[in-house]
């Protein structure tokens, strides 16, 4: 995997704090305390009960290298029970320079989001606690927003929920393609669904667990086939994770 001057930095550690929802003035504390990276990482943090990953944070720098990190719980079959216990998840990424260079340019077209970027509606439904969050050379900024009206806020908010999308299925296909084989057919026909919608990008961010189903003999056939026209859909320079 790609992460140049990150790693070198050690930035993840500090854009991907253990608690996600910090108070302003805490959060202020924390962030003069530690230097600006040299360059660029943009980061979407997401809270919201009652879902299987019920709180994330997704950084991603300037040279395409990032990671996603968060709680996982298996939701319960019966409203009465009680959901597992939170299990922690992260791994490494690397996207596309084109949404790389996406994401970097709408952080700086929103000011870094030294803006507010939450409506100022009333009675709106709850569709989970987040922040978008801008660390760089050149400073630092962050908002936090339940709904906003703002169409470039909206955008980066759909990009970063539609790479979550793809992390969080490709973990899936991992999980099945160990444990249960069968029920692969349904994991790989709704990703499919989800990348024709757009609500899942960048699949060379798993294309690992991909090639792994698609090359595998004892996996049903028309899985596997969907498995290689995912693959086929890869660009060649970013199919290598």
């Amino acid at each position: 995997m790609r992460t140049g001057k990150l790693a070198a930095a050690g930035i993840w550690g500090a854009v991907l704090p253990a608690v996600f929802w910090l108070g302003a003035a805490t959060r202020a504390q924390q962030q003069a305390a530690r230097p600006l990276p040299a360059i660029a990482v943009v980061s979407f943090a997401f809270e919201r009960a009652g879902l299987s990953v019920p709180n994330y944070v997704l950084a991603v720098a300037q040279d395409g290298s990032g990671q996603y990190a968060g709680t996982e719980v298996k939701l319960p079959e019966r409203a009465t029970d009680p959901p597992s216990e939170p299990q922690p998840f992260g791994r490494k990424l690397t996207v596309t320079p084109a949404t790389a260079r996406k994401i970097t340019t709408l952080a700086h077209e929103l000011h870094d989001f030294t803006i507010v970027c939450a409506t100022k509606g009333k009675n709106i439904a709850d569709m989970g606690r987040k922040r978008l969050s801008y660390e760089g050379p050149d400073g630092r900024g962050s908002c936090d927003y339940n709904y906003s009206e703002n169409k470039k806020v909206d955008e980066l908010t759909t990009i970063f929920q539609a790479l979550a999308e793809t992390m969080d299925e490709g973990r899936r296909l991992d999980f099945l393609h160990r444990y249960d084989r069968l029920g692969l057919d349904e994991a790989m026909e709704f990703l499919t669904e989800e990348v024709a919608a757009g609500r899942a990008i960048e699949l060379g961010t798993i294309a690992p667990s991909l090639h792994s189903i698609a090359d595998d003999v004892d996996v049903m056939q028309r899985v596997r086939v969907r498995a290689s026209a995912l693959l086929a859909t890869i660009p060649t320079d970013s199919s290598s994770r």
